[in-house]
């Protein structure tokens, strides 16, 4: 029965580190691309995103 609300946190957690990931990706391109302005917001983000996702799995 508590495996049915665990599949929830999974997920929610998988969406998290994909977002994560999907941002840190975006980064890279715009710090290639030479838009410093623009990998430092999405570095930020990501960084957010990483934060948040650390608090998800402390709190499963």
């Amino acid at each position: 029965m508590f495996n049915l609300f665990k599949r929830s946190d999974t997920g929610k957690l998988k969406k998290l580190q994909k977002s994560y990931e999907e941002k840190l990706g975006q980064a890279m391109l715009a710090q290639r691309n030479g838009d410093i302005r623009g990998y430092s917001e999405l570095s930020e983000q990501a960084n957010a995103l990483f934060k948040e996702l650390e608090q998800a799995k402390k709190e499963a």
